[in-house]
Parts: structure tokens; sequence; C-alpha cells
């Protein structure tokens, strides 16, 4: 391997290939800890897609795997280092290359941070959407390679539903460009959707063109309270019945609620559900929304409604639902899975958590994006207890086959990675998973691209 790591540093620079085993340790896994991970021939942090090409094609050459990875904040172990692998850090390509107001897009690397992005739009008035938990840490690489969602998909989408084009650098070391700057276009396959949500299994994508929105209103915001976890699932269906689409929707258990109010040091007033809601519609418009939304809430059981126009206040009831896992550290490790339901089944997916967090001994909070279905059970144990952590794995489970028995899937926004990799079969199919294969088969067919991520070749 001398001779490879001689070629990554004449690519790329001495010091920008690590191998010591104490720095390179740290970029061996994401923040999901049930996933397997190895140890890595060396870290490799490119600028530029001339040097992720040469990358590529020396890895190639030695027959040694390449993992793509961003910040590391996924959950699904997606950017897990395999044995003798080259982790390929790309943090530091870190340009908004281009803002094109008139246009209302974007073109950028893959290193730039959620939150810069955003603030650097807002500059020109204009919104980009997408905003994972972590977006003031998270990548915008590692968004487009898990397809990442957030509290605003209700009403704007996920990461894909932003993305015009990209630039892959291929497992030939040739660039791919893909996509259009045009509003419109349907020539050939949409190969742009192809790599989003790929998980590095695909390609390596050293840019990307992503479409903006304007400036939302400043939003107003509902909280209601329910002693019913079914009446909490019930208002999420009104809702939905009434039509309204606001920006965002989200619900918070019991376990959640305590938590929160424990941390903040705050009473939530709230029983067994809390229900959050902001319309960034402005005006007359946002004002005819949260009422309809409060007249659902009303009519299935809702103990308190409150609105608010006050953007502060708005600020802080929002904070409560941001400050879920921060809150649940208090507890102990946790363990966050993600499986997305449909919205008439929420209520069924909590109480059928409640049940499984009873049989395993373990506390499982449930939080999600009530709007699209989306939910968050976060089992909390100690890491330190060889038992707890298998009750965590045997719980991790079960939610998964849970909300597969519920008519939804084993994961609505942090990607398959190395953890669910069965499961994935198991939704999809044989038929589906052959597909897969065949995909990967086509665009790296030695393998080489971030392999036994998402299922396994064969």
């Amino acid at each position: 391997m001398e001779s490879l790591l001689a070629q990554l540093r004449s690519a790329v620079g001495s010091p920008a290939v690590l191998v010591d085993v104490d720095v390179t340790a740290s970029y061996r896994r994401d923040m999901m800890p049930l996933a397997p991970c190895g140890t890595p021939l060396a870290v490799v942090l490119p600028t530029t897609a001339a040097q992720v090409q040469e990358v590529v094609r020396a890895c190639a050459a030695a027959g040694v795997p390449i993992v793509p990875r961003g910040a590391g904040s996924g959950l699904s172990g997606a950017a897990n280092a395999v044995e003798g692998c080259v982790v390929l850090v790309l943090t530091r390509m870190n340009a908004i290359l281009e803002i094109d107001p008139a246009n209302r897009l974007a073109v950028v690397e893959p290193g730039v941070v959620n939150l810069d992005l955003r603030t650097a739009v807002e500059a020109h008035g204009l919104f980009y959407p997408p905003d994972p938990s972590s977006y003031d840490w998270c990548t915008i690489g590692g968004n487009l390679a898990t397809n990442a969602g957030g509290l605003c998909c209700v009403k704007y989408g996920v990461t894909t539903d932003s993305v015009l084009g990209v630039d892959v650098v291929l497992a030939s070391g040739e660039l791919l460009r893909t996509g259009r700057r045009t509003v419109k276009g349907v020539a050939g396959y949409d190969l742009t959707k192809l790599f989003v949500g790929s998980e590095g299994t695909l390609g390596v994508i050293t840019r990307a063109t992503l479409a903006l929105r304007p400036l939302p209103q400043a939003p107003s915001t509902l909280v209601a309270t329910f002693a019913s976890t079914v009446d909490a699932g019930a208002a999420v269906t009104r809702v939905v019945r009434e039509g309204v689409v606001p920006s965002l929707m989200e619900i918070m258990d019991r376990t959640s609620i305590r938590a929160v109010e424990q941390y903040l040091k705050t009473d939530l007033s709230a029983g067994a559900a809390l229900l959050i809601c902001q319309s960034d519609a402005g005006g007359e418009a946002g004002r005819r929304e949260l009422a309809a939304v409060a007249r659902a809430c009303s009519e299935a059981g809702a103990e308190l409604v409150h609105t608010t126009d006050d953007v502060s206040e708005g600020r802080d009831l929002l904070t409560t639902r941001r400050s879920v896992l921060t809150a649940l550290e208090v507890l102990g490790a946790w363990l966050t899975d993600d499986v997305c339901v449909p919205r008439t089944r929420i209520a069924e997916l909590i109480t059928g958590c409640e049940r499984i967090s009873a049989e395993v001994g373990l506390p499982i909070a449930v939080v999600g994006h009530a709007g699209d279905g989306n939910m968050h059970p976060t089992i909390v144990y100690d890491p330190a207890s060889e038992d707890e952590f298998a009750r965590a794995r045997r719980a991790f489970e079960e939610i998964l086959g849970l909300g597969l028995e519920l008519g939804g899937t084993i994961t609505g926004e942090h990607g398959v990675g190395k953890i669910k990799r069965e499961w994935l079969e198991r939704e999809i199919g044989p038929v589906a998973l052959g597909v897969h294969r065949a995909v990967k088969d086509a665009l790296d067919p030695e393998g080489l691209f971030n392999p036994g991520s998402m299922f396994s070749r064969r």
C-alpha cells in the first residue's frame, strides 16, 4: 500500500493524507452506534474535483475501497469505514460557487454546511428548504448522499426536491454532469435523482446545483396538547383532510415532553402528546391555515390550543422540539430510529413504541414530523451496560418491523447505510433489489464505492 499512499500524497498533498490511527479513528464512523465500522488505510481530504478524480483512479488501480464522508452527522452508518479503505472526506470542498437570484439557484461544493448556505441565500431574499436537525453542522454533500429531510419536509419536500443537477466522479475517474439549470427538463433518464440518496455507492458528488425559493414570511406558530396519543393522531388526520399544508407540523410523545421539561426547566402543561405547527404563508393566508389547524385539533379533543404571531415566542416553542435529543442525553446515550408510516397510523406507531419500551425495559421517546409521518423513536440506554445495549438493539429492530407492519418504510430521511441492509431487502423485495444490484454493477463494476452500504452486492 505504500505505492498507493505515495500516489495519494501526490494527488492532494502530504498534509491531506492522514494515516496516524489515533487521528483516523475519529473518521471511522458516524453517529449510529449499532453500525459496524473498520479501520481505514488512510483518510484523504481533497480540495478540488480534479483531486477527487485522481484519488478515485489511484484507489481503483490498487483495488482499494473508497468511502465518501461529509461531517459525520449521519445516523445509519452510511459513512462508516470498511477495513483497509480510503475515507474520502469532502469537508474542505466548502465553497458556495454561485448564487443566482434571478434564476433562484445556487451552485455549491459538497462540504458547504447546510446552515451556511441557508444564511448566504437569505441575504438575497431566498430560501434553501431542507433543514435536517443537524443543519448547523451537517454538509450539503451528506444531505445529498442520504436524501436528507428535516422539519420543513411537509411543505417543501426532502433534499432531492431541491436538486437541479450534480457533478459526480464515477468509478472510472470520469466526471459526470447531470441535470440542468432550467426549471423544466425531461431529456433522458433522471440521473440526478439516481445519485441523490445513493449513499456514495455509485460515485462521489463534487458539486450540486440547487433550486432556491423566495424567502417565506415570518412564521406564525400553533401548539396543541392532548390527553391521549390517539387524539393527537386524529388531529393530524383532520389537518390533512382539511387540505392544509403547514410549513411545519411536529409531534412529541409523553417521554419526549417530560425529558424536555426537565432539560429546559419548563412546564409544557402537556399530557400524552404535543403538536407544534407553523405557517409561513404570511398575513391572512397564514391566519387561515392555523385557524384550520386549531379547529382540527379542538375537534380531535385537544386540551389546549395556543396560536401566536410573535416570532420570538414561536422560536421558543420550536426550541422544545429541537431540544429533544439533547434533553435525552441527560438520561443516557440515545439510539435514534427513523421510520415513516402513513399519517393515519402515527398514533399506532407511538403506542406500539410504548409497548416495545415496556418489553425491553428501556425508555423510548417518539418525536417526529407529523406532517409526513416520519417518526424518530429514540431509545435511551446505558452504553456501559452490554445488557442494555443488547436490549436497545432489540428495540431498534422491533421498531423497524412495526413500521413495516403499519404500511410504512424503514427510513424516511436517514438512509439505509450499514445498519438496515437486511431490512431494505425485506421492504422492497427481490426484484427491486436485483435492479439495485444491476445499477451498482453497471456504475461500479469492481464494487469499490462504499461497499456494504445499502445492500450486499450478492
